[in-house]
């Protein structure tokens, strides 16, 4: 890429050390007009110290944006996620994954707005984030140039990065002890990834977690919830209407009490190498097991299988960043398709760690005590199960009888 082509570019901005240096770096590197863009989804973090820092390094006010955007976040990604049950490789709920597409939706916009030719990320070579950010920004403006400092810069080591930082007049704020981990986090996770756990063996020190309470230090006693379900999305708690992001936020409020949602694990990176990691997704984890339990009794068994095949290949699509694919969307047609009778109220237990199904009711069920009960029934005819038997047995008693002869 030409530098000399670059005269405005957008950055996704935490005003965190590592965008703070990129932030210079693209000055100084690009000759380039620098807009930042923070996005607000719910990371527990305050947001608005980034304009100041932005400020500090020469930003101009009107190229600082800073959005809010757990709403749409939660409305438009995470709910449309959890309406197919998705788990990457059976355990990820793809915290990180689905918030990339959003963010990279928002910086092209922003790059519309103001005129910008290019935007740049501060995800590395190695790992996932740069291929979601990237195959977001040109899926909505293929001719925009993409920038990638970890692809360019020789500032591969903290000393290296902290060295930037002092040369140019850049803060190095000290908050104590820095975590060990990089850590991502949003309303609907966060994650932990480095210092011990690159090694399989070793397991995470309790002090990591940062959001669920310890398992064995949950409360004693089980609590229990309902969630109203319509169209396959949570509507409210325990009979009160809530928004979308509001409902993650509450939800997440009762997982971190009881300690739920931690997972530790070994994940296939799309770039090649596998990882591993350790996710509290508290909310998130109740959500998907209160979601699989309105459609116990909502949808109908080919219904409920077919969504349940093409859920890895859904999950893959998010996990390696194409949620903007016209394959993603047509799935997405198909699930939503499923939903429109994903109406009623599941009951939850919520007891140290687990989420436990205790209740389940819907105007929409098809579950039907008189044809199932162990009872007598006027409905249901036991011997009509000898020629389905039968018939689903006739390959095998044709195939039976050719290996006798």
């Amino acid at each position: 890429m030409s530098k000399k082509n670059v005269k405005k570019v957008v950055l996704a901005y935490s005003g965190g050390l590592d965008t703070s240096i990129i932030l210079k770096w693209l000055q100084d590197e690009y000759n380039a007009e620098v807009v930042t863009f923070t996005a607000d989804i719910g990371q527990g973090e305050e947001v608005e110290p980034a304009r100041e820092k932005a400020l500090k390094l020469g930003i101009k006010p009107e190229n600082i944006f800073i959005l809010d955007i757990q709403e749409e976040f939660v409305k438009d990604y995470v709910f449309p996620m959890f309406r197919a049950n998705t788990i990457y490789e059976g355990e990820y709920l793809l915290g990180t994954s689905i918030a990339r597409p959003l963010i990279a939706k928002k910086q092209i916009e922003i790059a519309h707005k103001v005129g910008a030719d290019a935007v740049a990320h501060g995800a590395t070579g190695k790992g996932n984030d740069q291929v979601r950010f990237e195959i977001g920004y040109l899926s909505l403006d293929p001719d925009i140039k993409v920038i990638a400092p970890w692809r360019e810069w020789d500032l591969n080591s903290r000393e290296k990065l902290l060295r930037y930082a002092e040369e140019h007049g850049i803060p190095i704020e000290k908050h104590g002890q820095k975590s060990p981990y990089s850590m991502d986090a949003n309303l609907l996770h966060i994650s932990y990834e480095g210092g011990i756990l690159e090694d399989p063996w070793a397991e995470p020190e309790e002090s990591m977690w940062r959001w669920t309470t310890s398992p064995q230090k949950a409360p004693d006693e089980p609590e229990y919830i309902e969630i109203m379900f319509e169209n396959g999305d949570a509507v409210a708690i325990n009979d009160s209407a809530m928004t979308p992001a509001t409902i993650l936020k509450v939800l997440n409020e009762y997982g971190n009490k009881h300690g739920i949602g931690r997972i530790d694990i070994v994940e296939n990176r799309f770039v090649g190498m596998k990882s591993r990691g350790c996710y509290e997704t508290p909310g998130g984890t109740i959500l998907l097991k209160a979601h699989r339990a309105i459609e116990s009794i909502t949808l109908d068994r080919e219904e409920a299988h077919l969504k349940d095949s093409i859920m890895p290949k859904y999950a893959e699509l998010i996990y390696n960043g194409f949620w903007f694919s016209p394959e993603r969307e047509a799935l997405q047609a198909l699930i939503d398709k499923t939903q429109k009778n994903v109406n009623g109220t599941v009951r939850l237990k919520l007891y140290k760690g687990n989420v436990e199904v205790v209740g389940r009711r819907s105007p929409n069920s098809l579950f039907d005590a008189n044809y199932c009960t162990f009872e007598e029934d006027e409905v249901y005819n036991q011997k009509d199960a000898e020629g389905f038997i039968k018939l689903n047995a006739l390959r095998f008693i044709i195939e039976g009888k050719q290996r006798r002869k």
